[in-house]
């Protein structure tokens, strides 16, 4: 006897494969990038360039100075709690590298 079950949505397998092979994590974690204007505000972002997480959940941020990178240091706490609000992926460090940001300038 087969058992008669109605198709998943599509969504419904992708999120379930995603689980299961560990991507989902990655995903959220990724997706720290690119919410990073809305979850540091508009005076972080300006002086900031975030660059990638790694699987461990360390954040790799771009600092226009080092004066800037040695108070986001003292900020981390604050920053790790709202980067991780309601996110599976967590990021655990933030390492802040004084240098030129990569992108033009308004």
């Amino acid at each position: 006897m087969t058992d008669k079950r109605p198709p998943s949505p599509i969504a419904d397998a992708l999120a379930s494969y995603l689980r299961r092979s560990g991507f989902s994590k990655r995903i959220q974690q990724a997706g720290v990038i690119e919410a990073w204007p809305e979850l540091v505000g508009p005076q972080i972002a300006a002086v900031t360039a975030p660059e990638s997480v790694t699987p461990d959940g360390v954040l790799r941020v771009r600092v226009a100075t080092a004066a800037w990178a040695n108070e986001l240091s003292l900020m981390t706490p604050r920053i790790l709690a709202r980067l991780n609000d309601g996110r599976q992926g967590r990021v655990k460090e933030i390492r802040w590298m004084p240098g030129q940001l990569d992108r033009p300038r308004p």
